[in-house]
Parts: structure tokens; sequence; C-alpha cells
């Protein structure tokens, strides 16, 4: 007789699957909790304290840490029989365990004695004993491999592919828990000193920035776990400029749009509507938004669409699509369409050769400090708050030059501000009388500034903290730019 051992938090189709298990001949082993499940549901099974002899203690700390437990997961079919008869240890050919869920507890912020009671001590041995024992034991760790579970009982087992695959998500599954509690426990503290992180969902790309490069995304939320509602596959650029574009555009409450290209923003808008937004947005480079990435903050709607495929756009994300809209878009089926979720926080990382950076972003206030003799007006504090929330987005050194409803002039990714400065100038299509700049680093000259007043801009605003920070506020007081400084700093590499 075949017998299963199952021991889950997610009780998700737990007695499903049971029910077929025992249609099939398998004896059931159970944990207390996942017992009680069982048994209001009638399904037949032993209680693992009973087959061991060893009670559940100190509040279920212990209860599968039994040698009658893992020699039935560890013991190697026609080589370890023997021991396994003389020590009354059953054979155990199937286990399914899903653990306590930690990552999900350390997210309600419970203080440390608390949480520590979530990191589960039997399920990962148990698991890991499993996928070792591959050969002659099959691991589920989660119940979306019910489904594989369930289709092998019905022809009668596994094969050797689908218990390597399960070892394998189950040792991933492992790797991942560790890392999340080493992560977690040190960041307590600070960084951890080793960092581990998985990502799963893993999906091959066509190729990588070039054909020449190979590629893959992983990841279940977010940008990373977008699949379009249609058109062609996504590609590795295009996830980064869409990483790129939503990003900006959630820095916006009211509705906006934005046009990402090769990882800038090339237009960035407010409008009543997504159709405004986006039309404003596109005007601000509309040579550069040609075959760009397009993110709304709205529901796109039959207007939008309708202007949308009347161009080369290679994607649009948005949180939502209005009745009729995809029909619209469809029209162009190499147009990639998203459905942007929630954001998804977490560390930022990035490879280097031979390990990688991380970085954290944690709250924080900008200043917003008037340094000069005359405070920007109301119109213009607004065209500096738009300007700032696009430079932040914008590889440095960046400039960006603004009125209250849409970008004017972008000059992204320069080794000095000057440059940048004159690339936003050249690059806008509307007079700068009037218009409002913003800085993502400090002005270490006035350079940048009497570039920035000669092109018509009346009010500037940058983090300050120059060693000539006074020359550049004198500088401003003469041209009778207002300049704010706000203390926070928007690089962007």
């Amino acid at each position: 007789m075949s017998s299963a051992l199952l021991s889950v938090w997610d009780k998700s189709g737990l007695v499903e699957l049971a029910q077929s298990l025992v249609g099939h001949g398998y004896r059931l082993f159970s944990s207390g909790g996942t017992g009680v499940t069982l048994g209001a549901a009638g399904v037949p099974y032993t209680e693992v304290s009973t087959y061991t002899g060893s009670p559940e203690m100190m509040d279920g700390r212990v209860k599968t840490l039994h040698p009658r437990i893992h020699g039935g997961l560890l013991g190697r079919r026609g080589l370890d029989d023997a021991v396994m008869a003389e020590h009354g240890i059953e054979p155990i050919d199937l286990l399914v365990v899903n653990l306590y869920p930690f990552e999900a507890m350390r997210e309600r912020d419970l203080p440390l004695p608390e949480l520590v009671e979530y990191i589960d001590i039997g399920g990962p041995a148990m698991i890991r004993a499993a996928a070792k024992n591959f050969r002659d034991v099959a691991v589920a760790v989660d119940p979306s491999q019910y489904p594989l579970v369930l289709a092998a009982l019905e022809r009668g087992g596994f094969t050797e592919e689908e218990r390597l695959g399960l070892a394998r998500a189950a040792f991933a599954r492992t790797a991942a828990y560790d890392a999340a509690i080493s992560n977690h426990l040190h960041g307590v503290a600070g960084s951890p000193t080793v960092y581990t992180r998985q990502w799963s969902n893993g999906r091959m790309l066509r190729y990588g920035e070039n054909p020449h490069q190979q590629a893959a995304v992983y990841g279940a939320a977010g940008i990373a776990g977008a699949v379009p509602l249609q058109g062609r596959e996504m590609s590795y650029n295009n996830y980064l400029d869409l990483d790129a574009a939503v990003g900006l555009v959630r820095e916006f409450d009211d509705c906006a749009a934005v046009v990402v290209k090769h990882n800038n923003p090339c237009g960035a808008a407010r409008g009543p509507g997504p159709l405004e937004a986006y039309v404003t947005a596109r005007e601000v480079d509309p040579v550069s938004a040609y075959g760009g990435v397009v993110a709304l903050n709205r529901p796109a709607d039959l207007a939008t669409a309708t202007e949308i495929v009347s161009t080369f756009v290679e994607v649009l994300a948005a949180p939502d699509f209005e009745d009729g809209t995809l029909a619209v878009l469809a029209e162009k089926p190499n147009l990639r369409v998203v459905r942007m979720g929630p954001p998804v926080p977490g560390d930022e990382v990035r490879s280097i050769d031979g390990g990688v950076l991380v970085q954290r972003t944690l709250p924080f206030a900008e200043e917003w400090r008037v340094v000069t003799k005359r405070a920007p007006t109301p119109d213009e504090e607004d065209a500096l708050r738009f300007g700032l929330r696009v430079v932040a987005h914008t590889r440095s050194n960046a400039i960006v030059f603004a009125n209250a409803r849409q970008a004017l002039g972008i000059g992204a990714g320069q080794p000095n501000r000057v440059d940048s400065a004159r690339i936003a100038v050249a690059k806008a299509r509307q007079p700068l009388a009037g218009s409002a700049v913003a800085s993502d680093a400090f002005l270490p000259f006035p350079d940048t500034l009497e570039v920035a007043a000669e092109a018509g801009a009346t009010a500037l605003v940058q983090p300050g903290g120059s060693i000539r920070d006074d020359e550049v506020i004198e500088a401003a007081d003469r041209l009778g730019v207002a300049m704010v400084f706000t203390g926070v700093r928007h690089f962007r590499h």
C-alpha cells in the first residue's frame, strides 16, 4: 500500500487531493491541524503522533521531527528496506507540505518574538528529505502542483522527469524561505552580510538588450509578472522601459500620462482625462515618442485607445481598460497591452562585476526651502513640483523644463549638467518663457542656471548643497529667478 504524508498551512485544494489519494489506495498520515480539516471532511487518516508514538509537543514545535517520518522519506527502496523494517518505518511515497507563512507575517510588523513562531522547522526538513530522495518520493510544496499530482495518480505514477521537477521546486522553495528569514533577521540591524534573493515564475525572453544576448525575466507580481493582454511577447527592453514609465506615472495623483523611450521619459503630462494627458505627453517630443512605451494612471477609454493606435506604440500600460477599448487596441496586433497592478515594494538590486548593489529607499520628505529674494508664484511652484517628479525618473545628469501640466524639454544622461540643460532647451517645442526648471542634483556653478534663464525660465528647483550655493543664489537673484532647495538629490544612474 502506498502512503502519503500531508502537513499544510494553506488548506486550498487539500480535501480534494486527499480524497483522490484515498480513492487510489493511499494511506494518509497527517499532522494535527491538517488532520482536523481532513476529519471534518470525512477523509480517513492516521495522526502522525499516533504513528510515531510521540505526541506533538512544545505548542507544535516538535511533531514530525522523528526517525519514523524522516526514515520513511529518506529510505532508499531496495537498499534500506531491511533497516526500515527493523525499525518499523513505513515508506512514504508522497509528501505534501507547505510552510508556515513567514513571508506574509513579516509584512505585518510583528514583534520579533512573535514572528519567529512562524519560522517552520519540521516542514523544510521534510521537504528537503523528500526532495533528496526524489527517485522514490514525490514532493508537492504548493497547491498549484496538485493538478500534476492528480494527473499522476490517474495514470498510475510519476515520471522521472516529474519527480525531478518537483524536487527542483522543493529546493527552490526552501531556499527562498530561508533567504526570507535570513534577510529579515539581518535587516532588523541593517543590510545583511549575506544577501539572498529568489524570484519565481522565470520565463525565457527572445533575447536581451540585443539579439546576441540571452535573457529571462523572473517574478510573479508587479512589472516583472506582467503578461500582455494582447500583442507580442514582452522583450527585455520593454520590461525596462515599462518599469520606468510606470514608476513615473505613479508619482501623480491626478490624471497623467508618461511616454518612455530607452529608459528615459520623453513626455509627461497631466490632463482632465487620459486622452488629453496622453496627447499632451506625446507632443512633448513626438519624434522620440514614436515606438515608445506609454503608461496611464487612469483606465484607458475608447478615445485614448483610438489615439494610441493612430501611431506606433510598443507597449501601453494602464490600471484598467474600459469596455470596448481592447477591441480597438487589437487593431494593432503587435501592440503589447498590459494591465498595471499595485506596486511591489522591495529593494533595488543591480548586478556589477562579481556581485550586486542593493539599494533601499526609505521614507523621505523634501525640505522645499526658498533661498532667493523672490519666492515662486503659485503657478511656478506647481510647475516646479511637476518638473521635480519627472527629473527624479530621468537618467542623470538630468534637467527638465516644465509648466504646471507638462514637461517642455528634457535633457538626460549627460556627463555634465550644462549640456543636459542645453539639450533640454534644444528639444523644447514650445517657448520656454515663464517655465520652471528642475535639476536632479545641485548646481556646482551658476552656468546651468544662466542657460535656463536665457531660455526664459523664471524658477528653478534643486537639492542644494554645493560649496558654491551662495554664488548660484546670487546669480538667481540677479537674473530674477526664484529658486527652491529641497535637500533631496535624485541621481538616477
